[in-house]
């Protein structure tokens, strides 16, 4: 698979604009063409480094903006998207936002990948007035910053709508929670102590488990001794296909739930036939949707990047993308000047929109929390099938996950 440092969606000439000009009164703003009718958006992703198979989620935002283009582009305006590889070294993700800024004259940031690489750079951003669009991550930070417009929720929002499915819909109450001794992990419990406190029930077990755990034979008896009716699992796809195969050697019949990202055709691959039935809170739509904007994501890497697979990490990248066209949509639509402060200020209008593969999601002045339902997807015959609806989180996990 052959990457390359710095992509260009279209050419378009660098911008002989200074970031100080472009914010002084009447000045063009950076990464605006108006007679071209292109705009300037980068983005840092890990092409080296530890996590290099998460360049997934920048190709398939690429695909979404070069799909975009090659379709009308944004009401006739094409993106000219721009990415540098960072190492998923947060210093390197600084200095490459600022080359973004200062060389490439970006008008804001779409869809970077990483929690620790994103949050480093929010106070440059804020110095310069960077808006930060569906950045691909997890932190309480960028639920509150004005200039941070994430969909990913916190995944105490997601435990906890997991358990609301197995508490009102399947009728059970034993539930015990397997858990990611890390931040994710953390995040889930707080969520998932959070409702079950609400609906006045003491979980049946809470176990946790380090990110490279293999067996998991005293995790599952302890949850068998518990007499657990339902096992929510919130780590990676080997931990979820690990603790399946040892609950089936234990004889372990449970329902078993877990988090988005594992919604995943390679989590099949890794758990094979044990994976039918489980059920997953997820905030996007399954990648098998018929839903179009789904399917066009579906038919973008095939054409754009055929040697990545389709799954929900791509979906995950395409759609915080989408974040931006959505947001540049609306700053269009308000007839306002095409500034950074207008665009953070035309996102802040989207109220229940459809993103990609999510739903629902609303931006509101002091209130960043793109993404505020999820669905039910089910594991059914190797295929994921959404069995509920997009629902609000209960509204208990908000204030015990971010303190609001």
């Amino acid at each position: 698979m052959k990457v390359h440092v710095r992509k260009s969606i279209v050419a378009a000439a660098a911008l002989a604009l200074s970031v100080g000009a472009a914010f002084s009164a009447g000045a063009q703003q950076v990464g605006i063409d108006e007679q071209k009718k292109v705009v300037t958006v980068g983005a840092f992703t890990p092409v080296t480094g530890p996590v290099p198979f998460y360049s997934i989620l920048t190709h398939a935002a690429e695909a979404h903006f070069k799909h975009q283009n090659e379709n009308g582009g944004i009401k006739g305006w094409t993106v000219n998207y721009v990415t540098y590889d960072d190492g998923y070294d947060p210093a390197r993700s600084v200095a490459v936002t600022r080359q973004l800024v200062e060389d490439n004259g970006a008008f804001a940031l779409a869809a970077s990948v990483g929690t620790a690489t994103n949050t480093a750079v929010i106070p440059y951003a804020k110095e310069v007035g960077l808006p930060m669009i569906g950045p691909i991550g997890g932190a309480s930070a960028f639920f509150v910053e004005r200039n941070v417009f994430p969909l990913l929720p916190d995944y105490g929002w997601s435990a906890a709508a997991n358990a609301d499915y197995a508490v009102k819909e399947l009728g059970l109450k034993k539930i015990a929670l397997l858990w990611e001794n890390d931040e994710l992990g953390k995040s889930a419990k707080r969520g998932f102590d959070a409702y079950m406190a609400e609906q006045g029930l003491t979980p049946a077990e809470s176990v946790s488990f380090d990110v490279k755990t293999t067996s998991f034979s005293p995790h599952i008896r302890r949850v068998a001794n518990a007499g657990a009716e339902a096992v929510i699992l919130f780590g990676s796809n080997a931990n979820l296909a690990a603790a399946l195969k040892v609950a089936d050697l234990q004889g372990l019949n449970v329902k078993w739930f877990a988090p988005f990202f594992t919604a995943d055709p390679s989590t099949f691959k890794l758990a094979g036939d044990l994976l039918n039935g489980t059920y997953f809170s997820s905030w996007l739509l399954p990648v098998s949707s018929d839903d179009a904007q789904v399917a066009a994501y579906r038919d973008a890497i095939k054409k754009y990047y055929p040697d990545d697979p389709v799954g929900v990490f791509g979906l995950n990248g395409w759609s915080n993308a989408a974040v931006f066209s959505k947001g540049f949509e609306a700053l269009l639509d308000s007839g306002k000047p095409l500034t950074r402060e207008n665009l953070i200020a035309a996102l802040e209008t989207l109220d229940n929109a459809a993103v990609g593969g999510a739903r629902g999601v609303s931006f509101r002045p002091g209130d960043h929390r793109g993404t505020r339902q999820e669905g039910i997807i089910q594991a059914q015959n190797g295929e994921f099938v959404l069995v509920r609806d997009f629902r609000p989180y209960p509204t208990v996990v908000f204030d015990a996950t971010t303190g609001n």
